[in-house]
């Protein structure tokens, strides 16, 4: 079976200390920090890599230096690791090797040489992909309204575009959690961070069709979850991806459409319309501004596109013009 270049490829294991310092982080990630599962996995998977690495150098894991940590990152790069995954690399890395200062704990670089200072290559910049409002309308539009699982489904994808949530957010939605009198959502974001998401008139009727009409006839017993499977218990994140690609189908879309196009649409849209960067930020709970600012190349992008189509389609008027004068 072939390996992944983003898989370990190490024969020589970490030591036993750095070993139990990576348990200690990742239970601390685990208890303390609320990282999910998958999370804690990555952070297992690159940590403990880079400690197989110094294994290999012969070198002890408090004692290793910028230096060790940029032999590191050549050799994953020509392991033909990609740029966004070198990048993680890195900042795992340098995430556990702040835990370890922070605790106290002695690092044996020289000054100016602490690992704490690696940086990671910048990565190019990468312009997230979007729907058109016509694509967009297609896709809500896709699921059965005459079935629950079909009003359930709309729900979801309305609810998706309207308020940028993350699949994750979404799949952890309660009954409790939503407000249609005031077309509101609170949901639980990475962190643990709770936010309130605005939505609008469209994803409330959807809502309201489905808590009335579809959801009684597929949940069972108490479930709070507001979006349930043929079972009635909670639909899992990877259901929710299962419908938003059978929708794109539906809709005729050729390329492929997953959760996080619909928040990546969401942003665009939002800023296409001429929304407020920081308000944006706020409803996609982004913590920096930086985060949200890539979608206005995208917002800016589109409009340069539509000021050329108009531009090519005021010449051509003015072509047929200026040939009806001279006939």
């Amino acid at each position: 079976m072939s390996r992944s270049p983003d898989s370990p490829v190490r024969t020589t294991p970490p030591d036993g200390d750095s070993q139990s310092a990576l348990d200690r982080y990742l239970a601390h990630l685990s208890d303390v920090r609320r990282r999910s599962v998958h999370t804690l996995r990555n952070y297992r998977t690159d940590i403990g890599d880079f400690l197989a690495f110094l294994a290999e150098r012969g070198v002890r894991y408090l004692d290793a230096g910028r230096g060790d940590g940029r032999a590191y990152l050549a050799q994953i790069r020509e392991r033909g690791l990609a740029p966004a995954s070198i990048k993680r690399r890195a900042t795992t890395v340098r995430a556990f090797y702040g835990w370890l200062d922070a605790g106290g704990v002695a690092l044996g670089a020289r000054p100016g040489d602490s690992i704490l200072r690696l940086r990671y290559p910048k990565a190019p910049l990468r312009l997230p992909h979007f729907l058109s409002t016509t694509e967009t309308t297609a896709l809500l539009d896709a699921p059965d309204a005459e079935t629950p699982a079909g009003l359930r489904d709309r729900a979801m994808l309305e609810l998706l575009y309207a308020a940028g949530l993350r699949v994750s957010e979404l799949a952890g939605v309660d009954l409790r959690d939503v407000d249609t009198v005031n077309r509101l959502v609170t949901v639980t974001g990475k962190g643990d961070k709770a936010r309130v998401c605005l939505f609008g008139d469209p994803a409330r009727a959807a809502l309201r069709r489905y808590v009335e009409h579809g959801r009684p006839r597929l949940v069972q017993g108490a479930q709070p979850a507001l979006f349930v499977n043929r079972s009635g218990g909670r639909l899992s994140t990877r259901s929710i991806q299962n419908v938003v690609r059978r929708a794109g189908t539906q809709a005729g879309i050729l390329r492929g459409v997953h959760p996080h196009l619909l928040r990546h649409t969401f942003a665009t849209h939002m800023l296409e319309g001429e929304a407020d960067l920081r308000v944006v930020q706020h409803l996609l709970g982004h913590s920096s501004v930086n985060t949200t600012q890539i979608y206005t190349s995208v917002a800016q992008r589109q409009h340069a596109s539509l000021i050329d189509s108009a531009m090519r389609r005021a010449r051509e008027i003015d072509v047929q013009r200026r040939a009806r004068d001279a006939d």
